[in-house]
């Protein structure tokens, strides 16, 4: 799972990378976008973590007729969705990105990338929860193969589109969300004919609107409140950018830069992220409570330990990164000024996103909620907003740490409450 989370998040590392090459310009639109397109992956990852909670539960419990129906709503349901918002998103670009203070002189460059960037997400939402599906199935190696070469597949498309080669014209940043694009569209082929004839997890047929009527409300009991949660992240994330952008294209070219290399920064989190929702669940439904609690328990020590063993490693390399990415000099002293402090409070982070994973696999999906505005809206924002007042950039960033650690202790109390009333609940059944 890890090895194909590293291909996943290859895709918008490397788009940074081919873009940086470009100039300052270029990299900071392609910063701006990253609120608004983690916005739509956020209902994405939402509706994965509904379907992989009921599916794991069916499977669970053997109920194996009606994995396969859910299995095959969700990928219906995920498209209809996520087409919609993306057609929302496609007509309002420009006035989204004046909210979030992005300058006349970049407004062609995310024009250009976003245009087409919406119409490939329709294409990101099989793959995406297709490969939920198996996860809940217990299969993890799919998945990550299936990762693994949509993002080998846009490594290659994008130095090819971006600067152009023989007949192939350059297209600069728009190249690099045609790379993205053509990416998808061969992973969402590639998962629906291993879903429907491979592996027989959904029906070889669009369901009837009963039939998804029927396997939409179960899934977006959890996965409406769980995509919420995770559209508010971008939410967050596009406030912080409106205050990182009052300092600067180099200061929004930087955290677009960091950003990214949080991505890669916290690829062990977010591999346990996908796998440990599923174990919950089956768990959950075979009524093996006490392993639910030894699996949470040695995935939040192991994540403190690496993630900051990450650190070590991010602080030491900063420089280099930075040479990496940036050719300015500016941009250059301000990612290794990021690099040197928010990579402290990943593990702190690890904590929150595998309990408010846990959660959602325990059909707690509003407790989860919960948790993800504490977190921005208490915690993150003010806390770093406060900092950026006081102290300046460097305050913002020691910011995000403090409200990690302060958020990292309230999701592990609430865990242990909420599987405290789980136990209940099978004692009383």
């Amino acid at each position: 799972m890890i090895m194909g989370m590293v291909m996943m998040m290859s895709f918008g590392l490397i788009d940074t990378f081919f873009v940086s090459l470009l100039g300052t310009d270029p990299l900071a639109a392609i910063s701006f976008t990253f609120p608004v397109t983690f916005t739509v992956i956020s209902l994405n990852i939402g509706l994965g973590i509904g379907t992989s909670a009921i599916i794991g539960k069916l499977q669970g419990s053997k109920a194996l007729a009606k994995s396969q129906l859910y299995a095959s709503g969700s990928l219906m349901l995920s498209v209809l969705l996520v087409g919609a918002l993306a057609i929302i998103g496609f007509f309002t670009i420009e006035p989204i990105f004046r909210l979030l203070n992005a300058s006349n002189a970049l407004m062609p460059y995310i024009s250009d990338y976003m245009g087409l960037w919406y119409l490939s997400s329709i294409f990101l939402a099989i793959p995406m929860v297709g490969n939920s599906v198996l996860r809940a199935c217990g299969d993890t190696r799919t998945p990550s193969i299936v990762m693994a070469a949509g993002g080998g597949l846009n490594a290659l498309l994008d130095p090819l589109f971006i600067f152009g080669l023989g007949p192939i014209p350059a297209m600069g940043i728009k190249g690099a969300a045609l790379a993205t694009f053509i990416a998808w569209i061969v992973g969402a082929f590639s998962i629906l004919y291993i879903l429907a004839v491979r592996r027989k997890l959904i029906l070889p047929r669009l369901l009837t609107i009963s039939e998804l009527f029927e396997s939409s409300r179960a899934i977006l009991k959890i996965g409406l409140p769980a995509a919420g949660a995770n559209m508010l992240t971008p939410v967050a994330g596009g406030v912080m950018t409106a205050v990182v952008a009052s300092y600067g294209a180099e200061a929004v070219a930087a955290w677009g830069v960091g950003n990214r290399m949080e991505s890669i920064a916290s690829i062990v989190v977010l591999a346990l992220s996908m796998t440990l929702p599923p174990f919950v669940s089956q768990n959950v439904g075979a009524m093996q409570i006490e392993r639910v609690k030894q699996a949470y328990g040695l995935t939040l020590k192991f994540v403190l330990i690496w993630q900051f063993m990450v650190f070590v490693v991010m602080w030491g390399l900063s420089g280099w990164i930075a040479q990496t990415f940036a050719s300015e000099v500016e941009v250059r002293v301000l990612i290794q000024l990021f690099l040197m402090i928010v990579p402290l409070g990943y593990g702190l982070q690890g904590v929150i996103i595998l309990t408010n994973s846990s959660l959602n696999a325990m059909h707690r999906p509003m407790t989860a909620l919960v948790l993800s505005v504490i977190r921005l809206f208490i915690f993150f924002v003010p806390i770093s907003v406060a900092g950026s007042v006081l102290f300046g950039l460097k305050g913002l960033f020691v910011g995000t740490v403090i409200a990690n650690i302060a958020m990292a202790g309230v999701s592990f109390v609430v865990f242990k409450r909420a599987i405290a009333q789980v136990e209940t609940e099978k004692v009383i059944a």
